[in-house]
């Protein structure tokens, strides 16, 4: 007496298939099927064939065994209940703050019904904290034509009023302050933050850390175009190479 109807029916409730989908799977009519299951109907060896190599089902096992639930749920393919069971990684909707909403921004920051209209980035970033994208305007914060271009796109975290003090000299941030966005390095004295650009020519912003509305931590980025990094690598092999020769010369 073959196993198989039994078998397949028990396939079809550990998937959680209807006859008509298990059917379609491999080319059978649902009446077909249905024979099998009731074993009014042999199948094909074909049909066999496709049916194990899908589940990765040994042939014998599938014909001369009752599967159990515990054996159909150790074997290949697509048979576990895993997807529905699983827990899936949530990744963090992340607000971004663009040309085109910036002076929106500026006035319904604190508005959280417009904040949940802001377009948003996807990242596996821990979804308990608070975190804001922003694209860079300008080239306040190029050096050497290094640094961060227009359409880049900066993503910070959120630092509460409290934090801003003890934050390292020369971190990153962006700020809204005075009816705007500065993104700049930040640094403390007394009361106030001052906001400082990498560009040479552009002169400091200071502002008492009491009229700072948000600041946002910056923790990722992502570059419009490809950074340059051959100078720096260049340069530290140069430093290196010189270290070397001034070796060679003092044991010579």
């Amino acid at each position: 007496m073959s196993f198989f109807g039994k078998n397949i029916k028990k396939i079809r409730g550990v998937k959680g298939l209807s006859q008509q989908a298990f059917a379609e799977l491999f080319d059978l009519k649902r009446g077909t099927l249905g024979a099998y299951e009731e074993g009014r109907s042999e199948p094909k060896i074909e049909t066999i064939i496709k049916i194990a190599n899908y589940f990765s089902i040994q042939i014998d096992d599938l014909l001369t065994n009752e599967l159990t639930v515990n054996q159909l749920l150790k074997f290949k393919g697509d048979l576990t209940t895993y997807a529905a069971d699983a827990k899936r990684e949530q990744f963090a909707y992340i607000p971004c703050i663009t040309d085109n909403n910036l002076n929106e921004y500026i006035n319904l920051y604190d508005k959280e019904t417009f904040i949940k209209e802001l377009p948003t980035i996807q990242l596996p970033v821990n979804p308990a904290k608070e975190f804001r994208g922003y694209t860079v305007s300008n080239l306040e914060m190029t050096s050497h034509d290094k640094g961060f271009y227009p359409k880049d796109i900066i993503i910070g975290e959120k630092v509460p009023s409290t934090v801003i003090k003890k934050l390292n000299t020369g971190t990153l941030v962006f700020v809204l302050v005075d009816d705007k966005i500065v993104f700049r390095r930040l640094y403390i004295t007394k009361e106030s933050a001052v906001l400082r650009a990498d560009h040479k020519n552009i002169e400091d912003e200071e502002y008492p850390i009491s009229e700072i509305k948000e600041m946002w931590r910056v923790r990722y980025v992502f570059y419009r175009r490809i950074p340059e990094f051959g100078d720096d690598v260049e340069d530290k092999l140069l430093i290196i190479e010189q270290q070397l020769q001034k070796m060679r010369e003092r044991l010579s």
